[in-house]
């Protein structure tokens, strides 16, 4: 028995727990071993895309007419381009981890990248779950995205064998579709990251070291190999504290930079084109008799920002060792090393947020001890309900609300940004911080808002069999409406909406939401047809209106039964 392949057989046993009840009403998935081998893959989204438990479980597709596809992540689009992570997850009932991931999985996987984002492609037989994420990844290549897609095996056990393989070589897809292999190895190796790394890190040329406001700091240089090798030794473990995970090589334009850069007779200017390194640790000890070429010493040592060019080094050495070459010497990259006192976190987080600025960055983290998110922690929990404003591992309670949902429910329902709300997650805690969270929102109308979000939301997950195509796509939309409905229903204005009239307010929520819900989706049927003067819309079509925002202005103008 393969001890890591143990670890994660036992972890799948709570797993299964916590999804038990999404797999059977969303999936139909009842039976243990499809349970169990859709446990794997779950965990798998989870850790790898760095996901909660409802935006990982929202990505699987795995079922009849899932086309080898078992999880399917599609990101906004960014600079003309979209990602897409496709997964699909072989787990064995043997804990030995020694069978390779079969020819057959890959071949599948390979057919369904090549249809799946060809618009003129006909579909066949697929279910619902995964034909609404392509049809929209579809509809961003007809406006002009390009997608890259990142395409993760997953298995307990070894990666595909050579002939596999040479199968992939020969797509012709290039350079715009990865190939990664997940196992019990790597899943451990991430879950068990919390470990302490202490190391010796040894710099080039001559460094700065300087003592202010109780912390020291160290400013120098330090060779890429020296960074492939700590990366090498150490792994994720380095990234804890980082707020992404790895981007890949391929279709991120700036670790492709970094690559190419390193490959390039320009290797030697690398140190000048990098943004350098920075690492927070407890402590650090070097030679101060030296003039020049430190050994520091460093302790409980974590990188804070330059994670994806020490990931991008430490691969591009990989290849370069593929090839007979290892990585030139005169490339160097700057390298601060901070150590801090150990009573201030905070700090820790300002760094984070103010030295990541080579990739986008999901600012919910960051913004998680902001004053506003711990006011509405507390008039929220007021109500009866908890505000996670931090991430969890375990699932959210009935009573819990994230504050990503919290976002996406507010600027749906009371910003009237139904588009936005779905499509531009990534500013939700950023440029659109402001207008989701302004110092007049209360804690109350963040619970109903959420309330009213949730009922649309369900109807997306678990449609009904009289529920249009569009419902798939429209649960903002249709949450606008509610909200509406709810204020005409109380006669007041969304700023007289507080703790006072909030039982009455959830009172009708959960008297009248389901039938707010049909009528809200009545609207957005009418808004349709107007759009479209009653002509049949295509799948692709309603992912890109929807998008769009086209059908605001229209319900906008619509009365409220």
């Amino acid at each position: 028995m393969n001890l890591n392949a143990s670890i994660i057989d036992q972890r799948l046993t709570g797993i299964q727990d916590e999804i038990r009840s999404l797999a059977s009403t969303e999936l139909a998935i009842t039976d243990p071993g499809r349970l169990k081998s859709l446990a794997f893959v779950y965990l798998c989204v989870k850790v790898m895309l760095d996901l909660e438990v409802e935006e990982a479980f929202d990505c699987l597709t795995e079922g009849s007419g899932d086309f080898g596809v078992d999880a399917f992540h599609i990101t906004e689009e960014s600079d003309g381009e979209f990602a897409v992570t496709v997964f699909q997850g072989k787990y064995r009932k043997s804990l030995d981890g020694t069978s390779a991931f079969e020819q057959s999985g890959i071949e599948a996987l390979i057919n369904a990248i090549r249809y799946l984002f060809d618009p003129s492609a006909e579909l066949g037989a697929i279910n619902d779950r995964l034909r609404a994420r392509v049809e929209q990844a579809r509809s961003l290549v007809r406006d002009g995205f390009i997608p890259r897609v990142r395409a993760i095996a997953c298995n307990n056990g070894l990666i595909w064998n050579a002939q596999t393989q040479a199968y992939i070589d020969r797509t012709g897809f290039g350079n715009q579709v990865s190939w990664e292999h997940v196992n019990h190895d790597v899943l451990v190796g991430i879950l068990g990251r919390m470990r302490p790394v202490s190391d010796t890190l040894r710099l080039t040329g001559r460094a700065i070291v300087e003592d202010m406001n109780f912390s020291r700091v160290c400013v120098g240089r330090m060779s890429v190999g020296e960074v492939a090798a700590l990366m090498d030794r150490h792994g994720e473990r380095l990234l804890e504290r980082n707020i992404r995970r790895y981007l890949g090589l391929h279709g991120n334009r700036v670790n492709e930079a970094i690559r190419n850069t390193l490959k390039s007779s320009e290797s030697s200017n690398f140190y000048f084109f990098n943004n350098g390194m920075t690492l927070v640790c407890d402590d650090f000890a070097y030679n101060g008799l030296q003039s020049s070429d430190y050994q520091v010493r460093v302790e409980n040592l974590q990188i804070v920002n330059g994670g994806q060019t020490c990931m991008t080094i430490c691969r591009t050495a990989e290849e370069l060792k593929q090839q007979g070459r290892s990585l030139p010497d005169d490339a160097t990259v700057l390298v601060r090393i901070y150590k801090l006192p150990s009573d201030n976190q905070d700090i820790v987080a300002r760094i984070t947020h103010a030295t990541n600025s080579q990739n986008p960055v999901d600012l919910k983290d960051l913004r998680a001890n902001d004053t506003r998110q711990t006011q509405l922690e507390q008039s929220i929990s007021a109500l009866g309900y908890a505000y996670r404003r931090k991430r969890m591992e375990t699932a959210p309670r009935p009573q819990d609300i994230t504050s990503g949902a919290a976002a996406e429910a507010v600027l749906a329902v009371w910003r009237q940004a139904p588009h936005q709300a779905r499509f531009l997650t990534r500013e939700h805690f950023g440029k659109l911080y402001g207008t989701i969270f302004a110092e007049s929102l209360n804690g109350a109308q963040v619970v109903l808002a959420a309330l009213l979000y949730r009922i649309s939301e369900n109807r997306r997950r678990r449609p009904q069999e009289d529920d249009p195509m569009f419902v798939r796509y429209a649960s903002c939309f249709i949450a606008m409406q509610m909200g509406r409905r709810l204020l005409a229903a109380m006669s007041v204005g969304l700023e007289q909406l507080d703790h006072r009239n909030f039982g009455q307010a959830r009172a009708l929520i959960e008297s009248r939401g389901e039938a707010w819900f049909v009528q809200a989706r009545e609207d957005v049927q009418q808004a349709l047809s107007s759009l479209y003067g009653g002509q049949e819309v295509s799948v692709q079509q309603l992912s890109a209106t929807f998008r769009r925002g086209d059908l605001i202005e229209a319900l906008r103008r619509q009365e409220v039964r």
